[in-house]
């Protein structure tokens, strides 16, 4: 009985031990929490959505519950800009970013907003996976962030309240939301739309209350975020790909042992793999979603056209974007 009395006051020790943090080894094996942020609803055909949700799911599986990752939705952590900058500085973990607003940091990524540059999603996968991919991974790396992978978050498409867009002439005088973004700011521009930067959390407003007539975005968050509801018309323009990127902090990165860290880049290109799957289905279905909502979808007969109007665009980003890379994306879309 005093044996048992002992060993209860020794196990008591124990936990004492463990809750003041002097703990046994085999408790020192902490869960490392990562956070994951995204602008848009966590809505199940969302592509941000879809990507941190596979994303959790590869490193949770992978590490054995080592790392537990935490989903924040919704501008939670901020808008695309401020958590950016968040990565940089260690102050976000991770986050699912579009294109524009990363090549706001490293002007590599304009590439990928070229108008009209990718025929196909299973052409931008290619060169993404590819040499240029590669490029602007390293430039990202050395501003402090490690690039997890390219999602998909599809063909961003003309909308608005005006009308069809079905040749570049239409865009005339239309006053569409982009990005704040040189490279949309311009191709709006060269169709002669009126271009109008805006930070996405302000733009459901401007629509709904007239002060732009619309914008353009993917498929999937044309959807997710209820546009069908204040735009009109959609125009399959197919202008721009829009590569979302799943991102983490060098310094998140660096708190976590070897093993995690290969973890957390397999996972990524897990994630990746099954995001674009998903982002892809998603894509075709919604189109029937969104014409039986209300909206008049049209498809656009002569892509040379805008190519020829857009041609300025290129010309003038050469510089920022560094002719090597540019010629090595040409090359790769011939």
């Amino acid at each position: 009985d005093t044996m048992k009395r002992s060993f209860l006051t020794l196990a008591g020790a124990a936990l004492v031990a463990a809750a003041f943090g002097q703990a046994a080894p085999a408790l020192a094996q902490s869960k490392h929490v990562l956070k994951v942020g995204w602008v848009t609803p966590d809505s199940p055909q969302d592509p941000y959505a879809t990507g941190a949700r596979a994303f959790k799911q590869a490193v949770e599986r992978q590490s054995n519950g080592r790392i537990e990752v935490q989903l924040y939705p919704n501008r939670q952590l901020g808008d695309e800009k401020p958590m950016l900058e968040g990565l940089r500085f260690g102050t976000v973990d991770a986050a699912v970013i579009t294109n524009a607003v990363i090549a706001q940091i490293e002007p590599g990524f304009q590439v990928n907003d070229l108008p009209f540059l990718y025929a196909s999603e299973a052409q931008a996968h290619k060169v993404l996976d590819g040499k240029v991919g590669a490029t602007l991974a390293k430039r990202l790396e050395s501003k402090g962030i490690v690039n997890l992978g390219f999602m998909e978050g599809g063909f961003r498409h003309m909308i608005n309240n005006v009308r069809p867009v079905t040749k570049p002439e239409d865009v005339k005088g239309v006053k569409f939301r982009v990005m704040q973004n040189p490279v949309f700011i311009d191709m709006f521009a060269s169709l002669g739309g009126n271009a109008v930067p805006m930070a996405w959390g302000e733009t459901f407003t401007a629509v709904q209350q007239g002060t732009i007539d619309g914008l353009e975005i993917p498929i999937a968050v044309i959807d997710s975020s209820k546009y069908n509801e204040v735009t009109k018309f959609l125009s399959l323009t197919n202008h721009t790909y829009s590569m979302i990127a799943l991102m983490i902090s060098k310094k998140s990165m660096d708190k976590l042992p070897p093993d995690l860290q290969s973890v957390v880049r397999e996972a990524g290109r897990t994630a990746v793999g099954a995001q674009r799957l998903a982002a892809g289905a998603n894509a075709k279905s919604l189109v029937d979603t969104l014409t039986k909502k209300g909206m008049k979808v049209n498809s656009v007969g002569d892509i040379a056209a805008f190519r020829a109007s857009v041609k300025p665009v290129y010309d003038k980003f050469k510089g920022s974007i560094g002719p090597e890379l540019m010629n090595e994306a040409l090359a790769a879309v011939k």
